[in-house]
C-alpha cells in the first residue's frame, strides 16, 4: 500500500475540475466541482441520518439505486436544503452534466454544501458548465478539492496504489468538512474514486463496513449535517478480475479504502473550524469493540476535554468524566490515561486515581498540534479510535456570523 499523488484523479479514467461560477460572492473561491469517469462505474454511497436532508441526497440516492454512476457534481456556498424547489434544482444540475459530458442524467451523483435554507439559483451553474467541462483534466483533482471547500482552510485529498491479482490499482479521495461534523452512517462530503473492478454489491458492503469505524468516529462540534454524504465510484479500468465475493482481493480493497478514509478523517478533524490541534483518542481494553467506540466518541465529543486540550491543560478528570457518562459499564478502578505527542508521552492517571506527574512535561506534550489521548481499560479486548479537535475562541467567531 503506497501513498501517491492525484486523489480523485489517481485512478485510471477519472477527470476532474473546479471553478468559480458565481454561487459564492467571493470570486477568489471556487464554488463548483465536477468528477467524470471515462466509463460507467460501480457506485455506492452513505448519507446523513439527520431527518432534515438536502435535496441532492434524495436525488443521488435515486440515481445510484442501480449501483451505477459516471459523474459527480458538487457545489459549495449553498446547501440546497429546505428549499421548495430543491429536488428540481438538483435534477437540473444532473441534466446539465449529462448533456455537457454525454452521460446519463441518472448516472450523476449530486451534492451541495453551504448555507441551509437559501434558494439555489441554477443560472450560475448553467452559465459555468461550459468552463467546468472544458477544464476537466486527469490532473484536475486539486481544483475539485478546492471547489468543495466552505470554512475549510486547506484542501483535503489522498490517494494510494496497491495490487489485486497482479494488477496495479489505485484509489483516491477528496473531502470537505470543518464544522457541523458529528456524522452518523455518513460523513461530511467525501468523494472517492478507484479503478478497481468490483461489483456494486461488494462496493457497498466495503463502504458500509468501513464508515462506522472511520468517518462515524469523527466529531468536531457535535452537530450532524443535513448534507453529509460519502460516495465511491469504481470504474474497473485496472482490469483486475471482478471482485464479486469476499476473499483476498476484497480484503485488499477494504484495506485500501480504510487507508484513504483514515487519512481523510485525520485531515477533517485537524482542520475543524477554529481548531489548533488534531486530537486522536485511543481506547484499549473495553468490554467490547462497540463499547470502545462509544467511550472514544464520548471523550472526543466532550467540550470540556476539547477546551482543556486548547489550553494545553492536562485535566484528565474531564476524560474520566466523559468515560463515566458514555453509557458503558467500565471498571473505574481499572482506568489508566496517557497523553502523547511528538514531545513524548506521560501517564496522568492510574487505576482511576490521581498520580504524581510533571505538569511542565504534560504541558510541553499538549502544546503540540497533534495529540493522542490514550485510555487503557481493564474490561476486555475492545479497541477503537476517534478523531476530533480542540474547541477555540475562533470556532464561536466563525459560527457566530457564518450566514451574515
Amino acid at each position: 500500500m503506497k501513498i501517491i499523488n492525484g486523489s480523485v484523479c489517481a485512478a485510471k479514467g477519472f477527470r476532474a475540475s473546479g471553478i468559480h461560477c458565481g454561487i459564492r460572492r467571493n470570486h477568489s473561491k471556487k464554488d463548483i466541482a465536477l468528477i467524470v469517469s471515462d466509463t460507467p462505474a460501480s457506485a455506492a454511497a452513505l448519507y446523513t441520518t439527520n431527518l432534515v436532508k438536502g435535496a441532492p441526497l434524495t436525488v443521488t440516492k435515486s440515481h445510484i439505486s442501480n449501483g451505477i454512476a459516471q459523474a459527480v457534481i458538487c457545489n459549495s456556498g449553498n446547501a440546497n436544503t429546505c428549499n421548495a424547489n430543491g429536488i428540481e434544482i438538483a435534477e437540473q444540475m444532473s441534466d446539465l452534466v449529462a448533456k455537457a459530458v454525454n452521460v446519463k442524467a441518472e448516472d450523476v451523483v449530486v451534492a451541495s454544501t453551504g448555507v441551509i435554507g437559501q434558494p439555489l439559483d441554477i443560472t450560475p451553474i448553467a452559465n459555468g458548465m461550459a468552463q467546468l467541462v472544458s477544464e476537466l483534466s486527469y490532473e484536475g483533482n486539486v481544483a475539485a478539492a478546492q471547489a468543495i471547500m466552505t470554512t475549510d482552510t486547506v484542501p483535503k485529498e489522498v490517494a494510494v496504489e496497491f495490487e489485486i491479482g497482479g494488477k496495479t490499482c489505485r484509489m483516491g479521495g477528496i473531502a470537505k468538512g470543518s464544522g457541523m461534523i458529528h456524522p452518523n452512517m455518513a460523513t461530511m462530503l467525501v468523494f472517492i474514486t478507484t479503478d478497481v473492478k468490483i461489483a456494486p454489491a461488494m462496493l457497498e458492503k466495503a463502504l458500509k463496513a468501513d464508515v462506522p469505524e472511520t468517518f462515524n468516529m469523527v466529531s468536531v462540534d457535535g452537530d450532524t449535517s443535513t448534507n453529509d454524504m460519502v460516495s465511491i465510484l469504481a470504474n474497473g479500468m485496472a482490469d483486475n478480475d471482478e471482485i464479486t465475493c469476499e476473499g483476498e482481493a476484497f480484503d485488499t480493497f477494504a484495506k485500501a479504502l480504510n487507508t484513504v478514509t483514515v487519512a481523510l478523517c485525520q485531515m477533517i478533524a485537524g482542520d475543524g473550524e477554529g481548531a489548533t490541534k488534531l486530537l486522536e483518542v485511543h481506547i484499549d481494553g473495553a468490554s467490547t469493540h462497540e463499547a470502545a467506540k462509544k467511550i472514544a466518541k464520548s471523550i472526543i465529543c466532550s467540550s470540556l476535554v476539547k477546551t482543556a486540550m486548547f489550553g494545553a491543560d492536562a485535566n484528565w478528570g474531564r476524560i474520566l468524566c466523559a468515560i463515566g457518562y458514555s453509557g458503558e459499564q467500565v471498571d473505574v478502578l481499572g482506568v489508566d490515561v496517557y497523553f502523547k505527542s511528538c514531545k513524548g508521552d506521560i501517564c496522568v492517571c492510574q487505576k482511576g486515581s490521581s498520580i504524581h506527574f510533571s505538569e511542565e512535561k504534560a504541558k510541553e506534550i499538549l502544546l503540540e498540534k497533534e495529540i493522542e489521548i490514550i485510555v487503557k481499560l481493564s474490561d476486555g479486548d475492545g479497541k477503537a479510535t476517534a478523531w476530533g479537535c480542540d474547541l477555540t475562541y475562533e470556532y464561536v467567531k466563525i459560527n457566530g456570523d457564518y450566514r451574515t
